[in-house]
């Protein structure tokens, strides 16, 4: 690799204090020591207990839905909302191809076929107009609802993903889901704190899914949520994810097979204290990119992924797009190989072996970004 590259490493050490710097570590202080020992102190460890409830409600403040109902991972999350939104066995889903394999593997936990669509190279998510196109010919509504002609089989929901923490394009989404009678379930498993025209990502869709896993920019350890202002539906999901048990002060009478995904309460009095300085993450995190940008400024053949029109990102993960001179392997190797976690995007849904079968449109762009997409070091940096 040649000397930009090598400066650029060295500066990234220099700006994290470090000789090997992780690509999204988390970041505690004496709170989360505070709440896990109240926790510890008063022996409400698992599954029941005040934090989970309090991290329930300011969660949902926070993102402006009605509701939201802690769970043990950001899968478990997606698994529930597609459920309780009515996903059935044989019901097609449309999801990105490009995203972490958790999306298709809820779907396929309820015996659904994830049914792959392409995104566009300004958001990193679903192309909303490409999308159009495609259903116009592969698709018919029937008695309100919308079938694949080639499968026969219904196609119920729609899964976008905002990609690394940037919105998609989700009003032209949220049109499209009304044009042909789809459930929207947003996957905002990185998204916590990003914002389209000002509103919330994961307040759009019937549903949404968050993570709170170790790398995410806020975490539980593991952990995740459902999101939704309908109440139903919110009330279904916990009964649910509590292994569908019917209250009672002694009896053990669930009502039908439920789930064991309820968040513990120790997981919980961390996210509320990480909760409590989300906003100064992403203050830290908006801070990095322009940081960036002067780091990368003399290195030809690359560009820092940025924040679409009309919204203001959390910047999860910080995004290089390289062009066709650069060897993605090449640079993923060099930089690791000198102390800088990097990381390519996820292989693509259609690419991998559980999957490959499931019906797909036209994924040009997917396949483009394949190939040019690098993940770099995107820990918070601190004031000054």
């Amino acid at each position: 690799m040649n000397k930009q590259w090598r400066e650029f490493a060295e500066n990234i050490k220099r700006l994290y204090g470090r000789d090997f710097v992780a690509l999204h570590e988390p970041t505690f202080n004496e709170k989360e020591i505070e709440y896990v020992t109240d926790c510890i102190k008063t022996g409400w460890v698992s599954s029941v207990g005040s934090y989970v409830t309090r991290l329930e409600e300011d969660l949902a403040k926070f993102v402006g839905v009605k509701r939201a109902v802690a769970v043990v991972n950001g899968t478990a999350a997606l698994h529930i909302a597609l459920k309780v939104a009515g996903v059935k066995a044989n019901d097609e889903v449309l999801m990105p191809s490009l995203t972490f394999i958790a999306t298709a593997n809820a779907v396929s936990y309820l015996q659904a076929i994830p049914h792959f669509v392409d995104v566009n190279m300004e958001t990193l998510g679903v192309d909303p107009f490409k999308l159009e196109k495609y259903i116009e010919g592969m698709a018919e509504l029937r008695n309100g609802e919308l079938y694949n002609k080639q499968t026969n089989r219904r196609i119920k929901a729609l899964v976008p993903m905002h990609t690394f923490g940037h919105p998609c394009m989700i009003d032209e989404l949220v049109a499209l889901c009304d044009q042909y009678k789809l459930v929207l379930i947003e996957d905002a498993a990185e998204s916590l704190g990003s914002y389209y025209k000002g509103k919330h990502t994961g307040s759009f869709g019937k549903l949404s899914a968050i993570s709170f896993n170790g790398n995410k920019i806020i975490t539980t350890g593991g952990g995740g949520a459902i999101l939704t202002n309908d109440e139903e539906l919110a009330d279904y999901a916990k009964h649910l994810t509590t292994t569908a048990k019917v209250p009672h002060r002694w009896e053990f009478v669930h009502d039908e097979i439920g789930f064991n995904y309820r968040m513990p309460n120790i997981n919980a009095a961390l996210g509320c204290a990480q909760l409590e300085k989300l906003s100064d993450f992403l203050k830290q995190k908006r801070k990095l990119t322009p940081v960036y940008e002067d780091l990368l400024a003399d290195i030809e053949g690359i560009s820092l992924f940025k924040e679409p029109i009309d919204t203001k990102s959390n910047y999860w993960l910080q995004v290089i797009l390289l062009d066709k001179q650069c060897k993605r392997n090449k640079v993923l190797s060099f930089l690791n190989e000198q102390g800088v976690m990097s990381r390519p995007i996820w292989t693509p849904m259609h690419e991998i072996k559980m999957y490959k079968e499931c019906p797909r449109m036209d994924l040009f762009i997917t396949e483009q970004l394949k190939q040019c997409v690098i993940n770099i070091p995107s820990t918070p940096i601190s004031e000054g």
